[in-house]
């Protein structure tokens, strides 16, 4: 799959492209770190043995992955500013 515009070259794909993912890894590194409500959680596994996590992890929240949530909005980014993921021919 490649990102693909109509009027966009090379030089516009690539620019684009490290713009949106420096704007999504800023995002992602803000809500992760700085907007955590409380503390980590004790949990306990099957086998009775604890551990600690966050509220928002990947235990308790589908968003609460950092990189999936930078992937997503890198993706948002480079829709907004009107590219399409399309499948790229094998050579």
């Amino acid at each position: 799959m490649e990102w693909v515009k109509q009027d966009a070259g090379p030089e516009q794909l690539s620019e684009d492209m490290a713009q949106c993912r420096q704007e999504a890894w800023r995002e992602a590194q803000w809500r992760s770190f700085l907007y955590r409500p409380i503390g980590p959680v004790t949990w306990r596994d099957a086998q009775g043995r604890s551990f600690l996590g966050w509220p928002a992890s990947p235990f308790g929240d589908p968003f609460g992955d950092r990189f999936m949530e930078e992937s997503r909005l890198e993706h948002f980014c480079m829709r907004n500013k009107g590219y399409d993921l399309a499948p790229v021919e094998k050579k």
